[in-house]
């Protein structure tokens, strides 16, 4: 397969492709990575009429981030990870992909720019469904803002995909803090189990005060599978998600308890 034809537009500068992308609606789209957005066009499943490719632009900071830096071992396979980009991830806003729920557990902002000005955008406000945020149509997406890490917080992501590089399943991102057998806070966001990230604040609430340790966290874990509303398909049922949220859950928040008792 064949994408249908389009026109391109190669920006040199984050104005150029503010330029580009303005007076043609929703019939542009940005190339950054492309790994998602190409597949797409091949399926004839998007068709833009003009593809606005940023990959030239070079005014990019990556920070150190322990949780992004673990979630993104899981992105497809070595060739995509480097070809792709956090910004092009994110804007794709594919509700089974890793970076959309780090970005929520890690309360991260967005600042996107179009030819009217900038505006910043949380990331609980940015996925609205499959494929669709919050971005218009003549913004590009330009800085993400990530909170300094706190000493001493832990966090795990973990997920379960059919193979290695697939699609996952189900997918949580979790970080927590905990001093002298107590949980002071956590966050729990989850992919795949409905049209966006899912953040489960009734489970992150049931963390606090507790103490800090497996019984808490099978407590926390059943709080968030009876919270969430994963879709059967053929590649698993709602109740086997369910399970997967169960199970996840525990494990991760075990491995960022390690984590905040080591000082990682």
């Amino acid at each position: 397969m064949k994408p249908a034809p389009f026109q391109y537009v190669r920006a040199s500068s984050i104005d150029d492709a503010l330029a580009g992308l303005a007076g043609h609606g929703d019939d542009a789209k940005v190339l950054a990575g492309g790994q998602s957005l190409i597949a797409l066009m091949n399926l004839r499943l998007v068709r833009p009429a003009v593809l606005v490719d940023i990959n030239r632009l070079s005014d990019v900071i990556a920070r150190l981030c322990p949780l992004m830096a673990e979630a993104i071992r899981f992105v497809g396979h070595r060739p995509i990870r480097n070809r792709g980009t956090v910004g092009g991830n994110l804007a794709h806003a594919d509700p089974t992909s890793e970076l959309p729920a780090v970005a929520v557990a890690l309360g991260a902002t967005f600042v996107t720019r179009s030819q009217k000005g900038q505006r910043t955008i949380a990331a609980d406000d940015f996925f609205v469904a499959p494929l669709s945020t919050t971005l218009a149509s003549n913004e590009l997406l330009t800085e993400v803002r990530i909170p300094v890490w706190p000493a001493g917080q832990g966090w795990a992501f973990m997920e379960v995909s059919p193979r290695a590089g697939d699609y996952a399943l189900v997918g949580v991102a979790a970080t927590l803090r905990a001093a002298d057998g107590v949980c002071q806070s956590g966050r729990l966001v989850y992919s795949g189990v409905g049209p966006r990230p899912i953040r489960v604040a009734k489970a992150e609430q049931a963390l606090v005060g507790c103490s800090s340790g497996e019984a808490t966290f099978r407590e926390v874990a059943e709080i968030a599978a009876g919270q969430v509303e994963p879709s059967s398909d053929f590649h698993a049922t709602a109740d086997y998600r369910r399970d997967l949220v169960r199970a996840l859950t525990r494990r991760a928040l075990m491995v960022a308890l390690d984590r905040c008792q080591k000082g990682a």
